[in-house]
């Protein structure tokens, strides 16, 4: 792959001078480079194998344009709408996902910017709908969902007309902590792939990726004292986010990427599934 990237790059920047620094973790499926060019750092992303059944590149560049103009994000140098190879300028620090403490403030300060821009993203989220594709892929590819996970979602759906009456607005759509890059003094938010217009705490939510607590703090940051509504939605969308991501798991399983990136998709999937079910409960029990 890093001969891959070193001759995209001679090709792009038409130069000799290329050097692949390491490989950057992080994500499921994209591979993503540190590299350096005439002596400068960028970052070089190559989807991974079948992005394309998650991410519109024609969306997401536009979407990048959006957000360049907010001060919040690298700038992206080159973008290839047909294969989605993006080459961006490097970020120095550390993904927030890597430190022990995070700063929240910060974090609401940048997703504040984001919300209140009023930007309008190229493309609505959709859950509910993207939530579709994804089950019709997977159809596709012969698997069956399990009664537990139609019941699951049935009763999830129970809510499609609550959430979707939520006030749109531009998201990132993968706020994540491992998207958000520290330096110590500055952050910055990387990774838009999956932005679209949606309710904004659909990105707190997504905050709560590798842990519930990170994502209920973010919220009290946010909004000071949360109301009963707002804990309401961010439940219900870590919810949906979890059945999502099961299915983003499952496909990746039955294109046999679990093999290729020696990431046990399946068991994710399974994580993903039990965790839809304990945060559907809460909002149950409340």
């Amino acid at each position: 792959m890093e001969k891959v990237v070193v001759n995209d790059l001679i090709r792009i920047m038409k130069t000799e001078n290329v050097k692949v620094i390491e490989r950057l973790m992080g994500g499921m499926s994209n591979y993503t480079y540190a590299v350096s060019v005439n002596g400068k750092k960028y970052t070089y992303r190559i989807p991974g194998e079948n992005s394309d059944f998650f991410v519109d590149r024609l969306e997401e560049r536009e979407n990048i344009r959006k957000v360049e103009t907010l001060g919040i994000t690298n700038k992206t140098i080159y973008f290839n709408l047909k294969d989605g190879c993006k080459l961006a300028e490097y970020v120095e620090g550390n993904p927030l996902s890597t430190l022990s403490e995070y700063p929240y403030e910060k974090v609401v300060e940048i997703l504040k910017i984001i919300h209140n821009s009023g930007l309008k993203a190229a493309n609505d989220y959709q859950p509910f709908q993207r939530l579709k594709n994804y089950e019709l892929i997977l159809k596709e590819l012969g698997f069956v969902h399990s009664f537990h996970y139609l019941k699951l979602r049935a009763s999830f759906n129970n809510f499609k007309t609550y959430l979707e009456g939520q006030e749109k607005v531009f998201t990132h759509g993968d706020a994540q902590p491992s998207n958000f890059v520290y330096d110590g003094k500055n952050l910055i938010v990387v990774d838009f792939e999956f932005t679209g217009n949606n309710d904004p705490i659909y990105d707190i939510a997504c905050f709560a990726n590798i842990r519930y607590e990170e994502g209920l703090k973010l919220l009290q940051v946010y909004y000071e004292n949360p109301s009963d509504d707002e804990m309401k939605r961010f439940n219900l969308w870590r919810c949906f986010q979890c059945l999502q991501w099961y299915n983003v798991a499952m496909i990746k399983e039955k294109k046999g990427m679990s093999k290729s990136l020696k990431i046990d998709f399946a068991k994710v999937a399974e994580n993903y599934l039990e965790l839809a079910e304990m945060l559907l409960n809460k909002v149950l029990d409340s």
